[in-house]
């Protein structure tokens, strides 16, 4: 019979597990795989285990069903020797452009966040301050290969101080961790340092008043991808009118970076069903960031 400390982990497991199933279904996410092993792992590939999968009809705690599961692990001797016969595959280029350093690239800049901080200091540049609590700067890692960028903070981010502490906060902090990061690896910024009455859209004039600061903050970290979340973000970034649904899912260029417009977490909140869409993108995001790191290494 397991030892008491045996089942407390058992049961640890089964609820985390649960918990991230239930994360990936919040995004849409259907079909889960486990990275393969690399061949070189001390993992005794030997004797291949079976793909585990789940019946449709399983169901976690949250009861939302999930269609399957696959945790794949590395091939043993026999379907490796196999995998030498094959002809060798790569991607098409198409698939996220051209991985080759860019010729225009984001400006070098020497700029610290606290130099640019202190040259927005308690900002009335625009109207905006009259309401706000606080300023809600951009936090995250300032030498992070990925950003997101929305449009303004929220109430919630307004009396906290911080970037998506809100509802859409915490479905962005699950989108991040679904794409293999953790959020304190990420820089979450906004068009706008102040929340907007009603948590309206900035105006343009009050945008042209904060994007300067944001874009002097790219330059100083020079993030490899950029994910602008909603309109506002993405019409700010990219300078262009055309809507989110039709740029969406397709990389965009900022000075050398990667640019993947997707819907705003709020419009998710409020739209359920473009959450799959939403997750098609970021996987994007993911794969490309994962090339990128194999060829540099």
């Amino acid at each position: 019979m397991a030892s008491e400390p045996v089942l407390s982990e058992l049961a640890s497991l089964i609820k985390n597990a649960r918990e991230q199933l239930t994360y990936f279904h919040e995004l849409g996410v259907e079909n889960i795989e486990a990275r393969q092993v690399p061949a070189n792992s001390t993992t005794n590939a030997a004797a291949p285990k079976p793909e585990l999968s789940l019946p449709e009809s399983t169901r976690v705690s949250s009861g939302h069903p999930v269609k399957s599961f696959a945790a794949k692990v590395a091939p043993g001797p026999v379907d490796r020797a196999r995998e030498d016969q094959l002809p060798a595959i790569t991607a098409p280029a198409s698939l996220f452009g051209d991985l080759n350093p860019p010729v225009e690239s984001l400006p070098k800049s020497s700029e610290t966040f606290a130099e640019i901080r202190a040259d927005i200091g308690d900002c009335t540049r625009c109207p905006l301050y009259q309401g706000r609590t606080t300023i809600v700067h951009t936090d995250g890692n300032q030498r992070a290969r990925l950003m997101f960028v929305g449009e303004a903070p929220g109430a919630d981010e307004d009396a906290q101080g911080r970037p998506f502490v809100g509802r859409a906060g915490q479905l962005l902090t699950k989108i991040i961790e679904a794409i293999g990061f953790k959020r304190e690896e990420v820089l979450i910024g906004n068009v706008n340092r102040c929340r907007p009455p009603a948590n309206r859209p900035p105006t343009p004039e009050e945008a042209a008043m904060c994007k300067p600061f944001l874009l002097r903050e790219i330059a100083a970290v020079r993030p490899e991808v950029i994910v602008v979340l909603g309109n506002t973000a993405m019409r700010n970034l990219l300078d262009t009118k055309i809507g989110i649904t039709k740029l969406r899912g397709q990389f965009q260029d900022y000075q050398g970076a990667k640019v993947m417009p997707t819907f705003h977490p709020a419009y998710l909140l409020r739209d359920p069903s473009k959450k799959k869409e939403t997750w098609a993108d970021l996987k994007m995001v993911r794969d490309y960031l994962e090339a990128t790191r194999k060829r540099t290494n």
